[in-house]
C-alpha cells in the first residue's frame, strides 16, 4: 500500500503524473475525432450521395443524426460507467469501438461507412463522459490545482483539434479519402495506447476502477457484466447504423417517415419528457432553487443555441468552404483547424482579462456572457453574409472573410463554454445535479437538431460535381445573413434581460 500512495502522489510539473498520460490520449482521441469530422460532410456529398439529387440534405440528416447521437449517447455511457464498469475500462472500451469505427470508414462501401458512424456513436459514448471525471478524480477535494489541470487538459483537446484536420484533409487530398480517415482511425490508437501505458505503469493509482468488483463480476444470463457490456455495445452498431440510414432519400425514396427520421423523433420524445420532468421539479422547488433552477435552465437554452450555430462548422460552412471560398494555401476540410487554433491562442489572454476585470470589480455576470457570445456569433456569421460582395465571377469570396468569421466566433466561445457547465452545478439543487449534468450533455445533441435544420434550409440540390458559382454563393449567403439575425437578436435579447438574470442567480457569479 505504501508504494501505492508514493505512486500515486508522482508528480510533473506540479500536478499528478496520471494527468499528463491522459493529456495525451484525450488529444490523439480528439485527432481522431475533429480528423474524421472535417472530412465527413464533404465526403457524403462528393462519395456516398453523389448520385443522388438530394445529396445535399441527405448529408445534412446523417450529420446532425450522427452528431446528435454522439452526444446523447455520452449519457448513457457515463451511467454505466458509474454503476458497473468503473472509468477504466469504459474509457478502453469506448476508445477500441471508436477505432474500429475508424478503421471501417477507410472501407470503400456504403454500409460500412454507417456502421462505421454507428461504431463511433457508440464508442464516444463511453470514452468522452468519462476521460474529463477521470482528471478531476486525480485531485482531492478542493485542490487549488484542479482549475489548472483541467486547462491542460483542454489544450490537449484543442491540440488535436487544430493538428488534425490539417494532416488527415492533406492525406484525404493527396491521397484519397480513406488514408485520412485510417490516420484519424491511427491517432485513436495512439491515444488508447497512451492510456494503457499510464494503467501498465499504475500512474493512476486507485482511481478509475469498477464501483464494486461484486456488480462488474456480477453474472447476467450467464455472462459476467464487464463481458456482458461490451457484446451489447457492439450488438448496438448495427441498430445504430441502420437509424443513421433512415432518411428518405438514401433509403430510395421510401420511409414510413417522411421527412421525419428516427432520430429526430426520438429527440421530440426526449424533449417532451425532459420539459415535463423539469415541469415537475419547478413546482417542487423552493423559491430561492426555483429561481436559480430557472436560470440553469436559461444558460443550457442559450448554450445550446450558440452549439447549433457553432457546429455548422463541420457542415454548411464546410460545404461553403469548398464551394466558394478562394482557398490556396490549405483546402476546404483543413479549415475545420482554424476554430481550435484560435481558441488555443485566445484562451489564456481571455482568462486572464476576466482575472483583471475580477480585480477591478467590474467582470460580467455570466448572463452578460452569455449575451455577448451570441452577438459575437451573429457577428462572424454576418462576416459571411457580406462575402458576396467581394466574390468573382465564378462565385469564389477572399479567403478572409472565412479566417475573421472563426476568430470572431471562438471568442465568442470563449465567452460561453467556460463557464456554463461549472454554472449548472452551482444553480442545480444537489439533489438533481447529476440529472441536470445529463441534460446539459444532451443539449450539444439537440444543437446538431439545429445544425440539420439550418444545413437543409441551405442544401444546394444537384448531382453536378461543379457546384459552385454564384447561384451558390447567394444561398450560402442569404442563409448566413438570416443566423446572424437571429443570434444577434437572441444576444440582445440575454443583454436586456440580464438584470432580471441576475436576480434569479442570487449570489451565484
Amino acid at each position: 500500500m505504501a508504494n501505492s500512495t508514493s505512486i500515486k502522489e508522482k508528480e510533473l510539473l506540479g500536478h499528478p503524473i496520471g494527468l499528463f498520460y491522459l493529456f495525451f490520449a484525450e488529444l490523439w482521441e480528439r485527432f481522431s475525432f475533429y480528423g474524421m469530422r472535417a472530412l465527413l460532410t464533404l465526403y457524403m456529398v462528393q462519395e456516398i450521395f453523389k448520385a443522388i439529387s438530394e445529396r445535399d440534405a441527405a448529408t445534412a440528416v446523417v450529420y446532425a443524426s450522427y452528431g446528435s447521437l454522439v452526444y446523447a449517447s455520452t449519457v448513457i455511457g457515463g451511467r454505466i460507467s458509474d454503476k458497473i464498469l468503473g472509468m477504466r475500462s469504459s474509457i478502453f472500451l469506448g476508445g477500441v469501438l471508436m477505432a474500429i469505427g475508424h478503421f471501417v470508414l477507410a472501407i470503400e462501401n456504403n454500409t460500412a461507412f454507417f456502421l462505421a458512424l454507428a461504431f463511433i456513436v457508440v464508442g464516444n459514448g463511453f470514452f468522452k463522459p468519462n476521460i474529463s471525471t477521470f482528471v478531476g478524480s486525480l485531485y482531492k477535494e478542493g485542490d487549488v490545482r484542479k482549475d489548472s489541470g483541467f486547462t491542460i487538459f483542454y489544450m490537449g483537446i484543442n491540440i488535436g483539434g487544430f493538428v488534425a484536420p490539417l494532416l488527415c484533409g492533406w492525406l484525404a487530398a493527396e491521397f484519397g479519402w480513406h488514408y485520412g480517415f485510417g490516420l484519424a482511425g491511427i491517432g485513436m490508437l495512439t491515444g488508447l495506447i497512451f492510456f494503457w501505458s499510464g494503467i501498465k505503469k499504475n500512474v493512476f493509482g486507485d482511481k478509475g476502477l469498477p464501483p464494486s468488483e461484486e456488480v462488474y463480476e456480477k453474472p447476467v444470463m450467464g455472462i459476467p457484466q464487464k463481458t456482458l457490456i461490451p457484446i451489447i455495445a457492439t450488438l448496438c452498431v448495427p441498430v445504430i447504423a441502420y437509424i443513421l440510414s433512415s432518411y428518405k432519400a438514401i433509403a430510395g425514396g421510401e420511409s414510413f417517415l417522411g421527412d421525419e427520421t428516427i432520430v429526430s423523433l426520438i429527440f421530440k420524445l426526449i424533449g417532451v419528457v425532459v420539459v415535463l420532468y423539469l415541469g415537475s421539479i419547478l413546482m417542487k422547488a423552493t423559491l430561492d432553487e426555483r429561481k436559480k433552477l430557472i436560470m440553469a435552465i436559461l444558460i443550457t437554452f442559450f448554450m445550446t443555441l450558440f452549439w447549433g450555430f457553432h457546429e455548422l462548422s463541420g457542415s454548411v460552412i464546410t460545404l461553403f468552404a469548398s464551394r466558394n471560398v478562394d482557398l490556396t494555401l490549405i483546402n476546404a476540410s483543413q479549415t475545420n483547424a482554424l476554430n481550435s487554433m484560435f481558441i488555443i491562442i485566445l484562451a489564456i489572454p481571455i482568462s486572464l482579462l476576466w482575472e483583471y476585470l475580477s480585480k477591478k470589480k467590474i467582470n460580467p455576470r455570466t448572463p452578460y456572457k452569455f449575451g455577448f457570445g451570441l452577438v459575437l456569433a451573429g457577428l462572424s456569421f454576418y462576416i459571411l453574409s457580406i462575402s458576396g460582395g467581394s466574390a468573382d465571377e465564378n462565385g469564389m469570396v477572399p479567403f478572409a472573410y472565412l479566417f475573421v468569421m472563426y476568430f470572431i466566433i471562438s471568442v465568442g466561445e470563449l465567452f460561453m463554454s467556460p463557464v456554463g457547465l461549472s454554472k449548472i452545478t452551482d444553480l442545480s439543487p444537489k439533489r438533481i445535479v447529476a440529472f441536470m449534468m445529463g441534460i446539459w450533455f444532451l443539449s450539444s445533441a439537440y444543437a446538431f437538431q439545429i445544425v440539420g435544420f439550418i444545413s437543409k434550409q441551405l442544401a444546394v440540390e444537384s448531382t453536378d460535381a461543379n457546384v459552385g458559382g454564384l447561384q451558390t454563393l447567394e444561398i450560402y449567403t442569404d442563409g448566413f445573413g438570416l443566423i446572424a439575425q437571429y443570434a444577434v437578436g437572441a444576444g440582445i435579447i440575454v443583454l436586456l434581460f440580464s438584470p432580471l438574470m441576475k436576480k434569479l442567480m442570487g449570489n451565484v457569479h
